[in-house]
């Protein structure tokens, strides 16, 4: 229970510092000068619950007895699912087949990527405590 609070509360933190910096960026970048607080709200909001079924579908692979391929399938299913839901609701992809493909595209792509670089960490942390282990034992 305490991990899931825990998640939770960095996956809510860390959406409302992604919507305030995509914010920043549209504002000082993008040419707008001000934006709709109705709009800010909205994508907050969005951001945060985002940040949150990450973080906390992140727990999927804290279950030791499933693969690894059973364990991303069903976060990607999980995260996927979610995430078109809420892009769809918020009008951050259009409701239409170009702006599904091109939101799965980049979807996938920025997926790939994480899942990489989390696999990667892992395998060298489990590395070094076996290495620990094995001088340990020795």
């Amino acid at each position: 229970m305490k991990t899931i609070v825990y998640q939770s509360f960095l996956g809510i933190c860390f959406g409302a510092l992604v919507s305030i910096l995509i914010h920043y960026g549209v504002i000082l970048f993008g040419g707008v000068e001000n934006i709709e607080s109705g709009r800010f709200v909205l994508d907050s909001l969005g951001s945060m619950f985002c940040g949150w079924f990450f973080s906390t579908g992140g727990l999927i692979f804290a279950k030791e007895n499933w693969s690894l391929t059973k364990r991303t399938i069903v976060h990607f299913i999980t995260v996927t699912m979610l995430y078109f839901v809420l892009s769809f609701l918020i009008g951050w992809i259009p409701f239409t087949i170009w702006g599904f493909l091109i939101g799965m595209g980049l979807f996938l792509i920025i997926y790939t990527v994480i899942w990489f670089c989390f696999f990667v960490y892992f395998y060298y942390e489990m590395r070094k405590l076996n290495e620990a282990l094995a001088d340990r034992n020795s």
